[in-house]
């Protein structure tokens, strides 16, 4: 190896080790790894920001922007209710309905709106039928995952492999190029789902349910009694400020509220302050002169009409990760208090306050009915789920625009007409011109961490090849595993793709394996479409751990499951999509 090889290797094992501790955002992990190798000479600047006028980002920026439209009018409502409209039916009958519908619709949209639709209507149909949400989340989110390996847009991975296709001097992927592999294993998968799941995916508590039987945090209301003490007084010097194990959320005065509370805010006769903490102190506080109880409420049960509670999950991208509440100003910054945290499995019994945030947490949060429309469409919280459904999502009357777009995207890309950059712009452009989104919808509907992260490795993709390690690797892996068939060196690579997975994101992990799949299969004189493609299905096995792909992190606290959890039933559904891969592709 030269001295470029090593210095790639050193700064891709540096970005390994950085994004699974899952401190920062894949985007800017990649995207330094990147800079750094160009600053370290091994590659140029067209090489390293190649990446950003590459067709793939850009695609993929153009389908968010198709996928929101569907997602606002509310077309995916539909099909939700009628799969779960099973009522009582059998356990496995149930997971059968629920995950062909959601591959489905997988194939041809963004697999986080539907996952982030449907989990909330699955976890209340479960507890409606006194089941375990845990059963059908995970479930859920391997459907969304098999049914993207179908269709040339059905995941990012698919199209940045096609970019990188393109920019070798290859013809993109087509759009249905994929299908005779990834349908075949994913039809597959989704038989597995409802025959292992009922025996390898545990029953577990989720946050709510464990909230619900353990909960040691209480909301409460106490009124500041006319004539008191307390009248005249300001937050602080009333001692109500730095509450051991308690804090003030809110002040309601003539039924206009104040949150967060400053210090420096005067007390009246008659104003509802509300309070949130552990049962025992809080009920020390019931004693203090001048504060009289206005009302008593479980956590669960609390639900006024300018209140509600919710369920959200931290993900990698948050600017909460590696942060305590106080340290994120959590009550200022939203306007919302935690009242429970849940990690890999358990509630956190600690002081909240003082917790520092993990990806894949799952906090229950207490604020005004518009936070899940405030904050959806950040990156802050990878999902946001009210504890009681709302009625919202109703059919609206540019559904069927929606669904027209989206339509002439798929057609039009599916039948050659339009290369599936242009088909997928044009889609864009017509959502927001037919008004299904605002011009400010239609931005915020883009994920730039994605659409940076995607850029960034396709940079990386370029070091790995230019600075001699693809060809090293698959002269390697063509000498030693090669004399046994070309089928044991595509089976090899796609292990070690299935691996890597555990720890980077699918698309960053394509990137980096597409140069060392097309050395291996021209050092073994294979055709190296049939490689990529076979690339492509395997690098969407993101089944067994919850970092892994956004679906499981999604589902992750909900179902109250622990890390291994997901090799359970994600094991079996990886030996089986390899060994179908290399069965298929038949090289």
């Amino acid at each position: 190896m030269n001295h470029d090889a090593w210095l790639t290797l050193g700064v891709i094992l540096i970005a390994f080790v950085a994004l699974s501790r899952d401190r920062y955002p894949a985007s800017v992990v990649l995207l330094g790894a990147v800079v750094s190798l160009l600053l370290l000479g091994v590659i140029t600047p067209d090489e390293a920001f190649r990446g950003f006028s590459n067709p793939a980002p850009i695609t993929v920026a153009a389908l968010y922007v198709v996928a929101k439209g569907v997602e606002k009018t509310g077309l995916l409502g539909p099909v939700v209710s009628t799969v779960l409209g099973a009522g009582s039916r059998g356990h496995r009958r149930f997971l059968a309905r629920l995950v062909l519908p959601t591959a489905a619709m997988s194939a041809f949209l963004n697999n986080t709106p539907i996952v982030a639709l449907t989990a909330p209507q699955v976890t209340q149909w479960a507890r409606e039928y006194n089941h375990s949400p845990s059963r059908y989340l995970m479930p859920l989110s391997f459907a969304a995952i098999l049914g993207g390996v179908t269709t040339l847009i059905g995941t990012s991975t698919n199209l940045v492999l096609s970019g990188l296709l393109q920019e070798s001097g290859r013809p993109p992927l087509g759009m249905f190029e994929i299908t005779h592999i990834g349908l075949p294993a994913a039809i597959v998968g989704l038989a597995m789902i409802p025959l292992l799941a009922p025996w390898l995916v545990p029953e577990r508590k989720g946050a709510v349910r464990e909230a619900e039987e353990q909960v040691t945090e209480f909301v409460v209301g106490l009124e500041v009694a006319a004539g008191s003490q307390l009248e005249g007084s300001t937050i602080e010097s009333a001692g109500l400020r730095n509450l051991k194990g308690v804090y003030l959320m809110e002040v309601v005065r003539n039924g206009s509220s104040t949150s967060p509370v400053d210090p420096s805010f005067e007390l009246k006769g008659g104003d509802r302050l509300t309070f949130v903490g552990r049962a025992d102190q809080i009920l020390d506080l019931q004693g203090l002169d001048g504060l009289v109880s206005s009302e008593h409420e479980h956590l669960v049960d609390f639900n006024s009409p300018d209140h509600a509670f919710f369920e959200v999950v931290i993900g990698p991208g948050s600017p909460l990760v590696g942060r305590s509440l106080k340290e994120a100003g959590f009550r200022s910054r939203y306007q919302a208090a935690v009242v429970a945290i849940h990690r890999a499995g358990h509630r956190i019994a600690a002081k909240l306050g003082s917790v520092k945030f993990r990806v894949g947490d799952t906090a229950i949060v207490l604020s005004d009915r518009d936070f899940d429309s405030r904050w959806a469409d950040r990156r802050d919280f990878l999902l946001i789920t009210p504890l009681r459904p709302s009625s919202r999502g109703k059919l609206s009357r540019q559904a069927w625009t929606a669904l027209s777009v989206a339509g002439l995207v798929i057609v039009g890309a599916g039948s050659g007409v339009l290369p599936i950059l242009h088909a997928s712009l044009a889609g864009a452009i017509m959502v927001v011109l037919f008004g299904v989104l605002r011009p400010g919808e239609a931005r915020a509907a883009v994920d730039m961490d994605v659409i940076v992260a995607i850029a960034s490795a396709l940079g990386l993709a370029a070091a790995v090849q230019v600075s001699g390690i693809a060809a090293l690797i698959g002269g390697v892996v063509a000498g030693t595993l090669g004399s046994m068939g070309p089928g044991v060196a595509l089976l090899g690579l796609l292990v070690f793709t299935v691996l890597i997975l555990t720890v980077i994101t699918n698309n960053a992990a394509a990137a980096l394996m597409f140069p060392i799949a097309v050395s291996t299969a021209m050092a073994l004189g294979a055709d190296v479409r049939t490689f990529v493609i076979a690339l492509a299905v395997a690098s969407s096995a993101s089944f067994l751990t919850p970092i892994s792909y956004q679906t499981n992190l999604m589902v992750y606290g909900p179902g109250g499951y622990r890390f291994w959890d997901y090799a359970r039933l994600g094991g079996p559904l990886v030996v089986m999509m390899l060994g179908a891969i290399v069965l298929l592709s038949r090289v």
